[in-house]
């Protein structure tokens, strides 16, 4: 199946509905180019090929004999002989093999379903950094604005008599590391976007088109827990693959059983020049049935304790699965809380610090003092706005991997 078919059976298999918008549209491309999830797709529609390969009948065998030294009956001497046979599996045999590989081939579809949930996970998790990124350097160039005018007004009370040169050069300093952090903070986007384009395999220069704001909601306590285990593509395929082992047990058991083969012989009678008789020269045609006898049982009792031991395996797995799934879900439903906490802390303590500089700023403006405390009290507003951004793409982060884990469909 060519790359272009495979991209609209994916595009048709799944709507995208969430997020914002231009993550939407992320999402589709990721669908539609991310070779991993391509891959996965190709491994299910493999293991579509192995159904009809085990629930068909072996071939017939034609063989051809030819006598050298013509052996001689009574109607004439048998010259050659041609056989062919068809051998019967005992009854179900076929069926529980093709049952097997048609669960194993769902179990591959169910791996591919968590590989599309998980590349989502994965492009929200690149992307949601560049927009935290993106708020630092708005944040960052404002803060070289303002430190600027402030540079301004401490040159010109100096000028003026009403203030010190200390000043000044204190507001230049900070300048200059202000400047410093958003020249390495515009280096750090290369990076960045160069994992988000890799997810969506495209040019590593492609731009990235980044939302202008985020907003969080109050989740409701147990927040798409009921989903999170009778939703799971990872659990559904632990239990197709065991329900493939019973399966396969089954089929083990029934190739231990003779199978039966059917079969027609046809020799070809040459004629005899010595005597006139009736039946002179006919050909023989013969039927013919046989049983294989399966005396030898070992492999046949190691296949059925094989299969019933990845049945076993693949219990404790779905086991192992749910707990990890579930301490998962608890540390994201954390993460969610926290943040929350954090942005409304971010968010009053923002408020606060900005009251509090426009305050020390109409004080210095007026006395010529305190334009230390301005500067600190700067600092001290910028450093909260970039915890309030942090704060808000990690929080998105954690929902995206709850979405992930209760396999929400965009």
């Amino acid at each position: 199946m060519s790359k272009y078919i495979i991209s609209i059976m994916i595009t048709l298999l799944f709507s995208i509905q969430g997020f914002t918008q231009t993550l939407d549209d992320y999402f589709e491309v990721a669908a539609q180019n991310n070779p991993g999830l391509q891959a996965k797709y190709l491994e299910y529609e493999s293991a579509l090929q192995k159904v009809p390969q085990v629930s068909t009948l072996a071939d017939p065998t034609l063989s051809f004999g030819y006598f050298i030294s013509p052996v001689e009956t009574r109607v004439g001497p048998q010259q050659a002989r041609f056989s062919l046979t068809q051998m019967f599996p005992w009854f179900g045999t076929l069926k529980a093999q093709g049952d097997a590989a048609a669960l194993m081939a769902e179990a591959k579809y169910q791996s591919f379903i968590d590989a599309r949930n998980r590349l989502y996970f994965q492009v929200a998790s690149a992307y949601y950094p560049l927009y935290e990124l993106n708020e630092w350097i708005n944040i960052e160039q404002e803060n070289i604005s303002i430190l600027k005018s402030y540079k301004t007004i401490a040159t010109r009370k100096f000028e003026n008599g009403s203030g010190s040169m200390v000043d000044a050069l204190r507001a230049d300093i900070m300048l200059k590391d202000a400047e410093t952090n958003l020249s390495i903070l515009m280096a750090k986007e290369k990076p960045l976007a160069t994992v988000f384009n890799n997810l969506l395999n495209r040019p590593e220069n492609e731009r990235v088109a980044i939302a202008d704001s985020l907003s969080t909601e109050s989740l409701p306590d147990n927040f798409r827990k009921d989903s999170l285990i009778g939703a799971s593509p990872v659990l559904t395929a632990l239990d197709l693959k065991a329900q493939a082992s019973k399966a396969e047990a089954i089929a083990a058991q029934k190739r231990g059983l003779p199978k039966i083969g059917v079969g027609l012989d046809y020799v070809m009678v040459g004629k005899r020049t010595d005597i006139t008789m009736s039946d002179n020269g006919k050909d023989v045609l013969m039927p013919m049935v046989s049983v294989t006898i399966p005396i030898f049982r070992s492999k046949y009792k190691a296949s059925i304790k094989e299969a019933e031991l990845m049945r076993e395996s693949y219990a404790f797995q779905k086991d192992e699965m749910t707990n990890m799934l579930i301490s998962d879900y608890e540390m994201a439903r954390f993460d969610i809380q926290q943040q929350r906490q954090l942005l409304s802390l971010y968010e009053q303590q923002t408020e606060t610090s900005r009251q509090s500089l426009n305050l020390l700023l109409a004080s210095y403006e007026n006395s010529g003092r305190e334009f230390e405390e301005v500067l600190r009290m700067q600092q001290q507003l910028l450093k909260y706005q970039k915890l309030k951004a942090g704060a808000l793409a990690k929080y998105q982060i954690a929902l995206a991997k709850i979405n992930y884990l209760t396999s929400k469909t965009y």
